[in-house]
């Protein structure tokens, strides 16, 4: 059997399968939309008052939106996103470690000794994540205004991890 064989009956091929549909380019934000989409990353520490636990939620859900259209809105959408869980996350895990370890240490008498601290410590390390809803609601602020806002520590670490 040849390939070349003129004596065999032609069968039609099908056609080929489209291609799939090109995803579609999206276009920059301008000045004005990046402005307001890094205001709203960072005010999205008030959803926490109203639901405890959205405020991380909405950043990073407004990071992996604009990523691609825009790095500053990027940028400031992951420094709320990991403002927001060292601080409040952080702030309720210290207060739970703190009243484990007390009662944990109250079959041993000491932990009846640190009730006292605990309770002194308690309203200390609740005002963490008062202390993260005004430094968040002051970088909306900021940005809101075209700044580029740079939360302390956080976000020398994330230029240099996320940007290059």
């Amino acid at each position: 059997m040849t390939m070349n064989n003129p004596e065999a009956p032609y069968t039609p091929q099908p056609p080929a399968a489209p291609l799939p549909p090109e995803p579609p380019v999206l276009a920059p934000m301008s000045p004005a939309d990046e402005r307001t989409w890094a205001m709203l990353a960072h005010m999205s520490v008030l959803l926490n008052l109203v639901t405890g636990f959205l405020g991380p939620v909405a950043a990073l859900v407004i990071f992996l939106i604009c990523q691609n259209r825009s790095r500053y809105v990027a940028y400031q959408a992951l420094q709320s996103f990991v403002f927001q869980l060292i601080w409040w996350a952080g702030g309720g895990a210290l207060i739970g470690l703190m009243w484990a370890a007390t009662g944990m240490l109250s079959a041993v008498l000491i932990g009846i000794l640190l009730v006292p601290i605990a309770c002194i410590l308690t309203p200390i390390f609740g005002l963490l994540p008062l202390g993260a809803l005004i430094y968040g609601f002051w970088a909306g602020i900021e940005t809101s205004q075209g700044k580029d806002f740079k939360y302390w520590l956080i976000g020398d670490w994330l230029r240099g991890t996320y940007v290059g």
